[in-house]
């Protein structure tokens, strides 16, 4: 093998090697991305069962109850199921974050819940769904 043939495969190869790196980040971001979605959204988009997202919105008021299992809640028409011990901010008409997958029946079955706390900040989408939805009670 020449001096040139080996340089160039000492090339490729490393190019082989960038590429099946790349591959494998880019992989690993994919599986770990976790979108946010208003009620609103779920409703209108067809999201995937078993596809991870953040669903956000307000506890309707009467809908908190529970299950042999965990809690039931529904937020803003979606209703969530949750095993675990709710943060202590969590009460009715109180805005929350939910982490988790829809099933098959369209039951959004969370993972992790996150209470809104006393804070002035709220991201724009978040607010702007919440006047859509009629519940704003800001400025």
């Amino acid at each position: 093998m020449t001096r040139k043939q080996r340089r160039l495969t000492f090339v490729i190869v490393g190019m082989v090697l960038l590429a099946a790196a790349t591959g494998l980040v880019l992989n690993a971001f994919r599986d770990n991305l976790v979108f946010f979605h208003t009620p609103t959204e779920v409703a209108e988009k067809k999201i995937p069962p078993e596809r991870r997202f953040r669903l956000g919105g307000l506890v309707e008021e009467g809908s908190v109850g529970k299950a042999a299992d965990g809690i039931t809640v529904t937020l803003e028409s979606v209703p969530v199921s949750f095993k675990g011990l709710l943060p202590d901010l969590f009460r009715e008409g109180q805005g929350v974050v939910v982490e988790g997958k829809l099933d098959q029946a369209g039951l959004f079955v969370a993972s992790e819940v996150l209470a809104k706390h006393d804070e002035n900040y709220m991201p724009p989408e978040a607010t702007e769904a919440i006047k859509k939805a009629g519940q704003w009670k800001g400025d």
